[in-house]
This record gives C-alpha cells, structure tokens and sequence, in this order.
C-alpha cells in the first residue's frame, strides 16, 4: 500500500491562516455572549422603555422610515465609542479593572440598546434589500458557529455554568426584592403606629 505524501502548505497560507484564527475565535466568542444575552437584555430594554418618559421616543423611533431607522439602529455604536476610548486610556494609564469594567459594561448597554431598537425597525430595516441580504448572511454565519461551537465539551461546561449563574440571580433578585417588601411593610407598619394617637 503506497502512501502519498501531502503538500505542504505554502508559507503566505499557513501566515493566512494564524492571523485569522483568533480573528474567528474572538468573533465566535462574541456572536455567543451576545446571544446569550441578546433575550434578557431586550426584556429588561423593553420594560424600560415602558416608562412614560421612553414611551414616547419608542413610538418615534418605531415610526422612522427605512434609512432613518437604520440611522438609528447604529446610533449606539457611535454613542459608545468615547466610552471605548476611554477604557484603552484607562487601561493605558495602568487602571486595567476599570477599563476592562467600562468595556463590559458599555457591551452591556450597547447591546441592550441595539436589540431594542433591532425590535422596534427590524419590519423597517427588512425593506433595504442589502440589509436583509447581510441579515440573512449573518444569521447563516451565526447557525454555523453556533453548531460547530455548541458541539465542543468546552462550551457545554460554560454554557451550564451560565445557566447556574442564571439561576442564582434569578434566586438573589428575588430574594433581595423580598427583603425590600419585608422592610417596606415594617416600616408602614411602624409610621401607622406612630401616628395613632396614645390612649
């Protein structure tokens, strides 16, 4: 039985594929914690925009046509972009903690932000042909990393530790709100018996 040597891979192919590899691996990461948050984060978006004073700027921005909602859609990666640089000063000036907290947590916002206003234009933004072209492609991009990544031991540790972490602050709010309850009917009862005249 003849074995056949394999080629060996160009040099510029090997280098092609090193510097893209991380590239991949970052954007995997990310397509995953933004999935993973994508739900929550437009629950608590939403509930927000409930309030009478973001009431109003939704039905706006859910009445913008096709190009002023998409406009929008990116006005949070704008907004957040002094906060980034911010952060690399922070870090650049030794305070890596509070860079990398103002990173997460301008994640976070942008995020919660981009997913509402993806709810209320995404009718909208479906009426721009390249858009929902790019959208589609992105989403088949997303099943595919998604699958292949969902299918490694390394993320089913992670993803049932993020379940847990789920539940334990599902269990800490409701406690904590509990606790609010308790001490704010101690107090109505203590402010009742402080009124009641002595006898």
């Amino acid at each position: 039985m003849k074995s056949r040597d394999k080629k060996p891979q160009s040099p510029l192919k090997l280098l092609k594929r090193l510097l893209t590899a991380p590239v991949v691996l970052l954007a995997a990461a990310i397509i995953l914690i933004e999935d993973w948050l994508w739900d929550d984060l437009a629950r608590i978006a939403a509930a927000i925009g409930r309030l009478p004073v973001f009431r109003a700027i939704e039905a706006l921005i859910a009445t913008l046509p096709p190009y002023l909602a998409l406009a929008c859609f990116g006005l949070p990666a704008l907004l957040l972009v002094p906060v980034k640089i911010a952060a690399l000063y922070f870090i650049s000036h030794g305070h890596a903690m509070l860079g990398l907290s103002t990173i997460v947590g301008a994640k976070v916002v942008g995020t919660a932000l981009v997913a509402r206003i993806f709810t209320l234009t995404k009718a909208k933004l479906m009426r721009i042909k390249w858009f929902a072209w790019l959208y589609e492609k992105f989403i088949a991009f997303k099943a595919r990393v998604y699958g292949a990544i969902k299918a490694t031991s390394l993320y089913r540790v992670a993803h049932i530790k993020f379940l847990r972490l789920k539940l334990w602050l599902k269990a800490w709010a409701s406690n904590r709100r509990g606790s609010l309850r308790r001490r704010w009917s101690a107090a109505l009862k203590y402010s009742r018996r402080r009124k009641q005249p002595e006898s």
